[in-house]
C-alpha cells in the first residue's frame, strides 16, 4: 500500500519532470523554427541581391565601385547557405522529438560551423564596399522587389547574430536539463559554441594586424588577444629611455600563438562619418620558446611579468582584471607546458630511435665527442694551448684510433628539430647537414672525428676561454625529484660536466654553487660566442616603440 507523502512525492517528480519536457520542447521548437526563418533569409539574399548582379536587366544599374566585387560584399554566404539548408536544418528537425539529444547535432557539425570565421574575416571588407555603393538604385530596386523591410546590410548581419544566437539558446535548454540524458552533450556543445565564437572574434583581430614581416599562418593557433598596459624593464638600452619605460605604461594588444607573443598597438580612425574596424600596428614580437612567466608582481594583483631570454628583456603587464590576467596566465603556462612535454617526448622518441635503429646511445658518443672538444680532458691528455709535434701527434693518434667507426655513426646521428636549439653541439666544429634529408628537420653534426678534434684555433681558444662550451642557460624552472638532482630556475647558468645513463646530465649550478643531474631540455646552450643574455633570435622591436 503506498503511502499519502510516497504518492506526493511521485506526482511531484512527475510535475517537474514533465515540465522540464516542456520546457525543453518550447526552446527546441524555437530553435527549429528560427532555423528554417535564417535559411529563408539567407536564400533571398543570394537569389535577390548576388544573382541579380548577373541580371542583364539591372546591369545598367549596377555601380562601377561594385563591378567584379560580388565576393567582398558577400564573402562565403553562399557556404553558410548549402551547410544550414542541406544539412544543419535537417538535423535539428530530426532532434525535434528529442530535444535532449540536440546537443549532438552541434558536436558532430563543429568543424563545418567553422565556416563562419571566414565570413566574418571578410565582413569588414564588405562593409567597407556597402559605404561606397549602398545607397545606389541597383540595391533599391532589389530591395523593391524582394519586398524587404531592411536594406542589404542588416541582411549581411544575420550569420554573425546566428551563430552567436545557438549558444544563448543552449545555455537555456541545459538550465532545463540538468543532471538528464543529454547534459554531457549539452555542456560540450557549448562550450564548442562558445569556443567557435572566441575564434571568430580572435580572427577579426587578427586580420587587423599591420607592419609584420611574415606569415601569421606560421606561428600556430591564435589563442588569446587583448588590451593591456606594459611597461619595461630592460638591461640594455639607453638609461634615459629605461627610465621613461619604466615609469610611463604603453598601451599595447597582445595576441598569443603557440609560437610567438606579438605587441601591437591599437589605432582606431573614422572615415566619412563612419568609425573604422581598429587596426593593430606591429611592435614587436617574443618566440615563446624563450618566454618566461611570473604569476605576480608586488603592489598589484591585476599585474604579471614576461620575461625574455633570462630576463634581458622584462614586460610588466598590466589586466584590465583579475579574471583576465588569470586566464591569461593559464595559457601562457599551457603553452610553456606543452613545449616541455615536446621536448621531452622528442628527447624519448630520438634516444629510442638511435639505440634500436642504430645500435648506438647517443649519449655515449655525445660524451666522447665533449670529451675530445674539452680543452684539459684528462682522457686528451693534452690542452688546447699546447702546440709542437707532441700535441700534433696525439691528434693524428686520436683520429685514427676513432676514424671510420665515428665517421659512420656522426653521418648517422641525427635528432629532431625541437631539441637542436637545446643539445647543441659546442661552437667551433665544422659542421654540415645530412645529405639525404630535409634540413630543416634535422640538427647539424660534424661530418668526421678528424673535423671533431679541430677546436684548438685562436677565435675558438678566445670563445671557449671562459668554457662557454659546456655552459647552458636554463630555460625552464626544474624542481628535483631525487637525491641526485638539483633543482634549478629558469634563467640559471650551468655548467655540463657529464652525461649519466638515463640520459640525464650531470651539472653545476653556476648561481648555486651546487652539482647533481637535471633533464637536458630544460637547458639551452651559450655555446654560440655570445654573451648569456644576447640574443641571437632576438626579440624583433620597431623603432617607434610609442
Amino acid at each position: 500500500m503506498i503511502s499519502l507523502s510516497d504518492a506526493i512525492s511521485s506526482l511531484f517528480c512527475f510535475s517537474v519532470s514533465t515540465a522540464v519536457a516542456v520546457a525543453l520542447r518550447h526552446i527546441m521548437n524555437e530553435l527549429i523554427e528560427t532555423e528554417r526563418l535564417y535559411v529563408e533569409e539567407l536564400q533571398s539574399i543570394i537569389e535577390g541581391y548576388a544573382a541579380a548582379l548577373d541580371d542583364p536587366e539591372l546591369i545598367y544599374l549596377i555601380p562601377p565601385s561594385l563591378e567584379n566585387k560580388k565576393e567582398v560584399l558577400f564573402g562565403n554566404l553562399s557556404e553558410i547557405y548549402e551547410f544550414h539548408q542541406k544539412t544543419f536544418l535537417k538535423e535539428l528537425e530530426n532532434s525535434a522529438e528529442k530535444p535532449e539529444l540536440v546537443g549532438t547535432c552541434f558536436l558532430k557539425r563543429k568543424e563545418e560551423l567553422q565556416i563562419y570565421e571566414k565570413y566574418c574575416q571578410n565582413k569588414p571588407r564588405s562593409e567597407a564596399l556597402w559605404r561606397q555603393c549602398g545607397d545606389s538604385m541597383f540595391f533599391q530596386e532589389c530591395q523593391k522587389r524582394l519586398d524587404h523591410k531592411l536594406s542589404l546590410d542588416a541582411y549581411l548581419l544575420k550569420p554573425v547574430q546566428r551563430i552567436t544566437k545557438y549558444q544563448l539558446m543552449l545555455k537555456e535548454m541545459l538550465k532545463c536539463s540538468k543532471n538528464s540524458e543529454g547534459t554531457a552533450e549539452l555542456e560540450e556543445a557549448l562550450a564548442t559554441m562558445l569556443d567557435i565564437i572566441k575564434s571568430v572574434n580572435d580572427s577579426m583581430h587578427q586580420i587587423a594586424i599591420t607592419g609584420f614581416e611574415g606569415n601569421l599562418n606560421d606561428l600556430g593557433k591564435l589563442l588569446m588577444q587583448g588590451s593591456f598596459n606594459v611597461w619595461t624593464d630592460h638591461k640594455k638600452g639607453h638609461s634615459k629611455v629605461k627610465d621613461l619605460a619604466r615609469f610611463k605604461p604603453m598601451q599595447r594588444h597582445l595576441f598569443l600563438y603557440h609560437k610567438m607573443l606579438l605587441f601591437c598597438k591599437k589605432r582606431e580612425e573614422t572615415s566619412d562619418g563612419h568609425e573604422k574596424s581598429p587596426s593593430y600596428s606591429f611592435k614587436h614580437s617574443l618566440k615563446m620558446s624563450s618566454v618566461g612567466i611570473t604569476e605576480n608582481v608586488k603592489g598589484d594583483i591585476k599585474k604579471f611579468e614576461i620575461w625574455y631570454n633570462g630576463r634581458e628583456e622584462v614586460y610588466i603587464v598590466q589586466a584590465p582584471s583579475m579574471e583576465v590576467k588569470n586566464t591569461w596566465v593559464s595559457e601562457i603556462r599551457k603553452v610553456l607546458t606543452s613545449q616541455l612535454e615536446a621536448c621531452r617526448e622528442a628527447s624519448q622518441l630520438h634516444q629510442k630511435i638511435t639505440e634500436n635503429i642504430y645500435h648506438a646511445p647517443m649519449r655515449n658518443m655525445r660524451k666522447t665527442a665533449l670529451r675530445q672538444s674539452d680543452s684539459s680532458s684528462p682522457e686528451t691528455g693534452y690542452r688546447r694551448g699546447e702546440t709542437g709535434p707532441n700535441m700534433r701527434q696525439k691528434r693524428a693518434d686520436a683520429s685514427a684510433s676513432l676514424g671510420s667507426e665515428r665517421s659512420a655513426l656522426a653521418r648517422k646521428r641525427f635528432t629532431l628539430q625541437g631539441l637542436s636549439n637545446r643539445r647543441s653541439l659546442p661552437a667551433g666544429w665544422s659542421q654540415r647537414r645530412l645529405p639525404s634529408m630535409d634540413a630543416e628537420d634535422f640538427e647539424t653534426i660534424p661530418s668526421s672525428a678528424e673535423e671533431l678534434s679541430i677546436s684548438s684555433d685562436g677565435e675558438d681558444e678566445g670563445q671557449n676561454k671562459n668554457g662557454d662550451n659546456d655552459r647552458y642557460q636554463v630555460q625552464l624552472t626544474y624542481e628535483s625529484g631525487t637525491a641526485q638532482e638539483i633543482s634549478v630556475e629558469a634563467g640559471d647558468l650551468v655548467q655540463f660536466l657529464e652525461e649519466s645513463e638515463n640520459g640525464h646530465w650531470l651539472v653545476k649550478n653556476l648561481r648555486t654553487q651546487k652539482t647533481g643531474l637535471v633533464p637536458p631540455t630544460v637547458l639551452q646552450s651559450t655555446a654560440e660566442g655570445v654573451d648569456l643574455y644576447s640574443n641571437s633570435g632576438t626579440a624583433h622591436q620597431s623603432q617607434d616603440e610609442q
